[in-house]
């Protein structure tokens, strides 16, 4: 299976319309008219296709020149479920992802903005169907206007805390492997010797590119009701045990390349601009398995700009028989603006480029 196929690239003109969102900080570019690129009858054959066949898609939407290495996208799709609004696949700069709670936000600002799916009152239930499973939304509108957005997100679960991960240049880093839409290894960012402070931006991706690294090569992990669902894709270094008087804090590494051991200048990547809303909802999962976070208590979580989500666990669960929590995450999106792009069949590059003046090797 080859992520990089061209085979199912439109020779001629292609037209994507797209509505520019930032949820806390986080880039999404959310695609309205791209539905009838995917093939697929439930949303994990819909992920499927998407990583086996869309490949040349998400470059030409997060490469340059259309796009830049913090940006995301989601592709809008029909509903698979009875009763849902709306399905969606995310495109990150690492291949393609079940669910974001960042970029949930994002699509759920934009298709009530937009008109696309029907104001339903001051507070808008919207259902989103997932490859990981059903999400709901709640949107609060004001004149028309999305005020906040509080995505029910799908059970989380811890897999292992404190993994002892041995990491090049690092040592040996306790992680805590978590799912929260997707597998997250979380990290304090204390043990990477580091500081959450956006001039430690290059440090802290270079930290994250190390753990993904190495959390990939000595942690295997897959989804009990989805194993296509399967290894860490996500690094999220964090200012450890609560305390009180401190902000709890956060910066989620998204690796753009392929991290290669015995290349170093492939250690690298971007760091999510929001506090992630999977990440919120792994980090509050971890947190309440050491008991440092209670069943309805509220979980202000700060990114590396200093915006905010306001996370909360609503209740328990089991997950393929492991204990798991219900996570709800709110935070704000703002439309950015409107856009189209287009992909001429005589473009030098059809799918974009990348430099490694500001990108990763490969990627």
């Amino acid at each position: 299976m080859s992520t990089r196929s061209t085979t199912d690239r439109p020779t001629g003109r292609l037209a994507l319309d797209a509505i520019e969102v930032h949820a806390e900080g986080e880039p999404g570019r959310i695609l309205t008219n791209a539905a009838g690129l995917v093939r697929g009858e439930t949303m994990v054959e819909r992920l499927q296709y998407c990583k086996e066949h869309l490949d040349w898609l998400r470059r030409l939407m997060l490469h340059e020149p259309r796009g830049y290495p913090g940006l995301c996208s989601v592709i809008i799709l029909p509903a698979v479920n009875e009763g849902s609004d709306f399905g969606i696949v995310v495109l990150e700069q690492g291949g393609f992802t079940p669910m974001s709670g960042s970029n949930t936000i994002c699509a759920v600002t934009a298709v009530l903005e937009a008109g696309i799916v029907p104001v339903r009152g001051p507070e808008t239930t919207v259902t989103i169907d997932t490859a990981v499973g059903t999400v709901q939304a709640v949107a609060k509108v004001h004149e028309g206007k999305v005020i906040s957005v509080t995505v029910v997100n799908v059970p989380a679960f811890v897999v292992e805390l404190d993994f002892p991960l041995q990491v090049p240049e690092l040592g040996t880093v306790p992680v805590d492997v978590v799912f929260g839409g997707q597998f997250f290894a979380q990290a304090r960012v204390a043990d990477v010797g580091l500081e959450l402070h956006p001039d430690n931006g290059k440090e802290l991706a270079r930290a994250g590119a190390l753990i993904k690294m190495s959390a990939l090569e000595q942690i295997q992990v897959s989804h009990p009701d989805n194993p296509l669902i399967s290894g860490v894709n996500l690094i999220m270094l964090h200012t450890g045990d609560r305390a009180p008087g401190r902000q709890d804090r956060n910066t989620v590494v998204l690796s753009n390349g392929k991290l290669v051991p015995s290349d170093p200048s492939t250690w690298t990547g971007a760091l999510d601009r929001s506090p992630c809303g999977t990440g919120t909802s792994a980090r509050m999962a971890a947190l309440h398995a050491r008991g440092q976070l209670r069943i309805g208590e509220d979980f202000s979580h700060h990114s590396i700009i200093g915006s905010e989500f306001i996370g909360r666990l609503t209740g328990t669960t089991t997950v393929g028989g492991r204990e798991a929590v219900l996570p709800i995450v709110t935070g704000r999106g703002w439309v950015a603006g409107h856009s189209q792009w287009i992909l001429d069949p005589t473009d030098p590059f059809p799918t974009g480029y990348t430099v490694g003046d500001i990108w990763a090797p490969g990627s």
